[in-house]
């Protein structure tokens, strides 16, 4: 398996991380960037779960390796930190990024779903 360009599994943060919190940050490692930029902070929690598709009925982001479930509320948390952590690094991994913030799709990023 292709690893990611991104590294936000291993930023500094201030909270403490257990492996589930250590899995979600790589989980949107994996997440191609043009997917992550269109998420809308506005959208609902039955939009957010719709989006991403990787929830199940019952609320909770289907992950492996978890030690506790992840619910919308932080998703929606480190999912935008995660989207503070790519504008800061973008331009140095991704040096075909225009101006507009516009990017060619990158064969380093993995899909997901």
């Amino acid at each position: 398996m292709e690893q990611p360009i991104w590294n936000f599994e291993q930023e500094p943060t201030t909270e403490a991380l257990d492996e589930t919190g250590i899995n979600l940050r790589a989980y949107f490692d994996r997440v191609p960037d043009a997917r992550l930029r269109t998420y809308r902070p506005e959208w609902t929690d039955e939009e957010v779960m719709e989006w991403d598709t990787n929830f199940r009925d019952d609320g909770q982001l289907m992950m492996f390796c978890c030690e506790r479930d992840v619910f919308v509320p932080e998703y929606r948390r480190v999912l935008e930190e995660c989207l503070v952590y790519r504008d800061r690094v973008r331009s140095s991994l991704m040096p075909s990024v225009s101006q507009t913030g516009t990017s060619t799709p990158d064969a380093s990023e993995a899909r997901i779903g």
